[in-house]
């Protein structure tokens, strides 16, 4: 048996959601492209959601951000958000570290304070992202176990 393409088994883990949450991740990820190039996306298909890492390496501890999925909806989580300056109040949790802002649509993350965390985050990230180079989708983990994808 081959392997998939991480883009195919990526498409593959999305799918699992409702129709609409599944546009929305698609629409999200592809936004994030655009804004974060040439971050390496690291995918982890967890237990509780699919987490998708834009990074400055192939390791998790120096994510910048991240899409979760949930059949909720989508988040966008800043692994360092605790520390971020929020003056709009968009970040939601009270951990020591991650904060989670809630999207809605693509427009949402061009609101400008949205837009700051992320150019702030991306800022203080402890590597700097790639000037040039495009950033790899990298496929880190799949959950053997898993919580239903699909709203009840």
């Amino acid at each position: 048996m081959t392997a998939l393409a991480p883009a195919k088994q990526l498409a593959g883990f999305i799918d699992k959601y409702d129709p609409a949450v599944a546009k929305l991740a698609r629409s999200l990820r592809a936004a994030m492209r655009k804004r974060l190039p040439t971050a390496n996306e690291l995918v982890y298909d967890n237990y509780q959601f699919l987490a998708i890492g834009y990074c400055s390496t192939e390791r998790a501890s120096d994510c910048i951000c991240s899409l979760a999925v949930s059949p909720k909806g989508v988040a966008l989580c800043f692994t360092y958000g605790a520390k971020l300056p929020d003056p709009a109040k968009l970040l939601y949790g009270g951990g020591n570290q991650v904060r989670f802002a809630r999207l809605e649509s693509t427009a949402s993350l061009a609101k400008p304070a949205l837009a700051t965390l992320i150019r702030v985050a991306a800022a203080r990230g402890k590597v700097p992202l790639a000037k040039r180079t495009k950033g790899k989708l990298i496929i880190k983990s799949i959950s053997a176990k898993q919580r239903p994808r699909r709203a009840k």
